[in-house]
Order: C-alpha cells, then structure tokens, then sequence
C-alpha cells in the first residue's frame, strides 16, 4: 500500500515538473542535484544489495528488484516527458528563427524573392 501512495506522488511530481517553465537555473540544480542522488543510490545498491530489499519490504514491495523495477518506470516516464518538451521548444524556436529569417530576406532584397518564385508560363 505505501508503495501506491509513493509511486502516486512521484508521478504527480513529474506532472507539475513538466507543467513548470524549465528556463531557471533553480530547475537545472534540482535535475542536478537529482541525478546526483540517483547515483549515490545506485552506488548503494550495488555496494550493500540487500539493503534495496529491506527498503522494498518496508514500503511493500517483496523484492528489492521489482522497487527497482518501479523506479526505473518512473524514471524513464520523466526522461520521455522531458525529450517531448524539450523537442517542443526546440520547435518553436525552429520556426520563430525562421520567420525572422524570411522577413529578413525580403527586406533586404525589396520583395524580388517572391517575384522570382512566381510561377513562369511556359
């Protein structure tokens, strides 16, 4: 049960993450500071691996794998959600380069640009 009310939380915390504007530096140190943590855990599992079981009984979880299991679900969640925002920005900023672009290069050629891509009569 305490399992459900944990992974219910982490899942709720991933959406009001993604829901959040990431262009702060408090967002990086927080991804940081994370990513920092998941490797001392990692490191911990992999030093004391019975120590993964205890916390899984504790949260009720039979075995420290399938705890594992779980987290590497939600972790891979937050990395999906994370490249799928990231790739959306990507675009808009894509296309707001673009138009400046165009505008830019019909100011400078005096709007010849769409006179020569009119089609011709043959």
């Amino acid at each position: 049960m305490l399992i459900q009310i944990l992974l219910v939380i982490a899942v709720v915390a991933l959406l009001v993450m993604l829901a959040r504007s990431t262009a702060d530096a408090r967002h990086q140190a927080i991804t940081r500071l994370a990513i920092g943590l998941f490797f001392v855990a990692a490191l911990g599992t992999i030093l004391w691996p019975h120590a993964l079981t205890r916390v899984a009984q504790l949260v009720g979880v039979g075995r420290g794998t399938d705890l594992l299991l779980y987290g590497l679900v939600i972790l891979f969640i937050a990395q999906v959600a994370r490249s799928h925002r990231r790739s959306n920005e990507l675009q808009r900023k894509i296309t707001v380069l673009a138009r400046q672009l165009a505008l830019s290069e019909a100011r400078h050629n005096g709007g010849q640009v769409a006179a020569d891509r009119q089609p011709r009569d043959r």
